[in-house]
């Protein structure tokens, strides 16, 4: 399994980018991982920042074992969308301004 990459939309990048790491620590320790994920370097458009997240294999692993659940209420077919989607909203619940895109591999 390669790492899933997803893309952050953020317009507050200073503020999102600290709670998005807080939040991916703090699921790190939900599922007993470490340095599972790496932050590109971010490029700014249009009033937006963007930067990319690389999940690695055993942090998403573990999320997908430990929420499995949580993952099966989402309806779209493919599990690569479960998660983004999956991750999209806990970071919302982590008061994270952001828009999160699944980039293709």
């Amino acid at each position: 399994m390669m790492s899933t990459t997803l893309e952050v939309s953020t317009k507050n990048y200073s503020d999102d980018r600290l709670a998005i790491k807080m939040a991916l620590s703090h699921m790190e320790t939900l599922v007993g991982s470490i340095n599972g994920y790496a932050l590109s370097e971010p490029h700014s458009n249009f009033g937006w920042t963007f930067f990319k997240i690389a999940i690695k294999p055993d942090l998403q692993n573990a999320i997908e074992k430990k929420f499995a659940d949580m993952l099966e209420k989402y309806h779209w077919s493919a599990p690569s969308q479960k998660f983004t989607n999956f991750m999209t909203d806990y970071f919302k619940s982590k008061n994270c301004k952001v828009k999160v895109k699944l980039l293709d591999s």
